[in-house]
């Protein structure tokens, strides 16, 4: 069987490209060693090497459907209150513009616009990608949530979006299936409320077994304290999408709580990444002082 690497790292893959969707959770991730950070290391080293990747991210959230469209996007901090560090860190990875063409093909009629100058790759991507490929040498991309969509007009852009996955793009959502900074309690480091369980294992069981229900979950009775905002549940629906299309569910890459009131459960498609989410231990902690509902996090 001739592979991708066989023919060359811009040939049409065999298979499509795997996907996914990570629980970032906070910033400080990206700096620190972890179960979820290295599941994320072990979710990297097991892609084949993408052509491109494409991450819809929770702190790109504005009222349009645009993607990158720069040779070399900016890292951008957008957070406050985190140690200079986190600021210090730069993701280097190149851009592609000509993929807005792509995903415009990908998903018309849908209109999606071209940003050449106003975003880059902003730390719901590096924080994650700074793991799963260091060295940040494969081109990145973003596609904005347009803020003024239902949940519907997500998914069916993750279903069709799906055509991506056979030229070799990894399409990469990052969020937080439950996401409610004003519930967050310090002195919960790896637990979850109960509320906050709940939710997240109803996700989980369509995301296994019926992503294309995935929607449904606006019906929960926790959805309005697991998702009081839906910028970090949207990713979801992107992944959910793409395992719709693809005809089957999702696996488990690692899951867990931090702070009470937020889910670090990640998801692939199409991908054998066994023991993964192994071990124990919390994921980043706030530092001391910084509010969570104050950080853009």
């Amino acid at each position: 069987m001739t592979t991708q690497t066989d023919r060359g790292a811009d040939a049409v893959p065999a298979q499509p490209m795997p996907a996914a969707f990570i629980g970032h959770g906070s910033p400080m991730n990206a700096l620190e060693q972890n179960r979820y950070t290295t599941a994320w290391r072990a979710f990297g080293a097991a892609v084949p090497r993408p052509r491109a990747i494409l991450v819809v991210s929770a702190h790109w959230y504005i009222n349009a459907t645009a993607v990158t469209a720069m040779p070399r996007p900016r890292t951008i901090h957008d957070f406050y209150g985190f140690p200079q560090e986190l600021f210090d860190v730069q993701y280097p990875a190149p851009g592609l513009p000509g993929l807005v063409d792509e995903v415009s093909e990908a998903v018309k009629p849908t209109w999606v616009g071209a940003d050449a100058d106003s975003w880059g790759i902003d730390h719901g991507s590096w924080s994650v990608l700074r793991h799963a490929f260091p060295g940040a040498d494969i081109p990145v991309v973003q596609l904005s949530i347009n803020a003024d969509k239902p949940l519907d007009y997500h998914f069916d852009l993750g279903t069709r979006l799906a055509a991506l996955r056979d030229s070799g793009v990894l399409v990469l959502g990052s969020g937080n299936v439950v996401h409610n900074l004003r519930g967050i309690d310090p002195g919960l480091p790896q637990s979850g409320f109960d509320w906050a369980q709940r939710f997240d294992e109803s996700a989980r069981d369509l995301m296994l077994g019926d992503p294309g229900a995935a929607v449904g979950l606006r019906e929960h009775r926790d959805y309005g304290s697991a998702v009081p905002t839906p910028d970090h549940f949207v990713p979801l629906l992107y992944l959910a999408g793409l395992a719709a299309a693809s005809g089957h569910g999702t696996d488990v890459l690692v899951d867990g709580y931090s702070f009470g009131s937020l889910s670090m459960t990640a998801y692939t498609l199409d991908l054998d990444c066994p023991d993964a989410g192994r071990g124990d231990g919390p994921a980043a902690q706030l530092p001391e002082g910084v509010p969570a509902d104050g950080t853009n996090t």
